[in-house]
Order: structure tokens, then sequence, then C-alpha cells
């Protein structure tokens, strides 16, 4: 390959490429730089953004359908809503919601909102998904006080939740922050009157100072829950009704958990999520 220079300031502006065609003779070709150069980021692009992540789990294929790493200055409103209902000990606000150094932060304050003295957050899938792989990595606050959740539920699109408009609910992670050394899983059917299917403790090293990751598989017959890559439970709900779901990402202040009061004293505080994903199962 030779190439061609400007005089004045000695950079390349073409190349001629010599190569064998399929007669075997010898040929050669002068390429522009800049077209050659742009060919070949293209190429780089397309064959970079055609790979599919997947993973295989329990004899089936799952393939990345959706993701937020938040690496953004601010949420993503294609892709979520915000939680901003009133319920139990916090009115949830839009502004506690922020994003910084690659991490969602849900901002939990002692603030007048409405008829409550606590203020807290979350945001909600605007998509709803079906069967598949559901992950995330979640620190919880300082104090008692606060329920957060990782949690899977159809979505009204106003705001809050409504268990009129779900078939079921999946508990992915629910922790009450007086109990920094474990979390609950549960799962729940609403269709045709409330069934609370299932319910487990689940042991972790301390939240508030390290993240835990939890995720589950949702498949027609069974939910599998997991925590930091191990199984902790396989759930067969083949007799359940089946329905589409909105992911939820929040921390309200709460009585739940055995909690008497929110820890002022640790106030403010946050829940820090690094980031959300979901594989949909491969027909």
């Amino acid at each position: 390959m030779s190439s061609g220079k400007d005089e004045n300031f000695g950079t390349i502006n073409s190349v001629t490429i010599r190569y064998r065609d399929f007669s075997g003779n010898n040929s050669s070709k002068k390429v522009n730089m800049r077209n050659l150069v742009s060919q070949l980021l293209l190429l780089l692009f397309f064959t970079s953004s055609t790979q599919v992540e997947k993973i295989e789990l329990n004899g089936n294929t799952y393939v990345l359908d959706f993701f937020d790493e938040f690496n953004n200055t601010e949420i993503d409103t294609t892709k979520w809503a915000f939680r901003t209902d009133s319920k139990h000990w916090s009115t949830q606000l839009k502004r506690n919601v922020e994003l910084k150094n690659g991490l969602l932060y849900l901002n939990l304050k002692k603030e007048k909102s409405l008829d409550k003295n606590y203020t807290g957050g979350g945001i909600i899938s605007l998509d709803t998904f079906r069967y598949g792989y559901y992950e995330t990595r979640v620190k919880i606050p300082e104090g008692e006080g606060w329920h957060t959740s990782f949690w899977l539920m159809k979505h009204n699109r106003l705001g809050n939740t409504d268990p009129s408009i779900t078939e079921i609910e999946i508990d992915v992670f629910e922790n009450d922050s007086k109990h920094p050394t474990g979390y609950e899983i549960a799962f729940h059917k609403w269709l045709g009157g409330h069934i609370s299917v299932f319910g487990q403790h689940v042991k972790t090293a301390n939240m508030r100072i390290d993240f835990v990751e939890v995720a589950c598989e949702y498949n027609p017959n069974y939910v599998i829950y997991y925590m930091n890559g191990n199984e902790v439970k396989n759930l067969d709900i083949s007799e359940v009704p089946k329905g589409s779901i909105n992911i939820w990402l929040t921390s309200i202040a709460s009585h739940l958990g055995g909690t008497s009061s929110v820890d002022d004293n640790e106030l403010p505080s946050n829940v820090i999520f690094d980031y959300v994903k979901y594989y949909k199962l491969e027909e």
C-alpha cells in the first residue's frame, strides 16, 4: 500500500491498495483516505451495534431488551415515569430523583408535602415487559424508616400504585431500613382478589455499606429469585394468572417491617441504584 501526501501539510490524502483479484492477477486501487476512514468507522459501528447481549439460565436464553446504567445527567423520560403518590409516611417527589456519577439517587428528606412530613421518590418504566430476567444493584439509606423496593407490577401511568389493573406483583427486593442485613422477596396475585402467594426473608451483608445485586427470572411456570448471582428461591407459579409488568425502583417512608418512626437524625439520606436491566425470554 502506498500513500499520497499533501505537500503543504504532509497529511495523507489517499492510499493505493494492492491486492490479488479472484483470477489471481495483481491489481491496485487508489482510495480517498477520508472515504476509507469513514467506511471503516461505519463498519465498526454497525458491527458493534449488532452484537446482542445474551445470558443463559436454566436452559433458557434471554436477550437484553431494556437497560439503564444512569450515566446521563437527567432521567431519560422516554424510559421512565416518576412515582408521585402520597402513601404511608411520605409524598414522593420528582425532584427527589437525581443522577450523578453514573448512579441513580433517590433522595429522602424530612419536609412537609401534602399531608406528610417526609418525601421520598422513585421511577417506573414506561414500557411494560413480560417473561424474562430482571436485575439491579442497590444500596440502602442510613437510619430507620424507609421502605426501598425493586419490584414488578403494572403501572396506571398516574404515578401511584393501582392493584386493580394488574394481574401479579413480583417483589424482587423489599427492604425496611431498620434491617440493614436482610430484605424480603414476595409474590402477590391481584387479579380476582388479592392473594399473598409467597414471602421470604433473605440475609445479606450490611447494605448500608455496600451494594447488593438482586434479580429474578420470570417464566410462565416459575419465578426464581437471585441474590449476588445465587439462587435463593424457586417459586412455582404455573397456576397463577400472568400479565405484563412495569419496573419500579422506589423508596418511601413507611411503618413496614415493624418500623415505629423515621430516624430524623440521619436525614437527608438517599437510596442508590447502580443500574437496571431486563433480558427478554427468547422464543
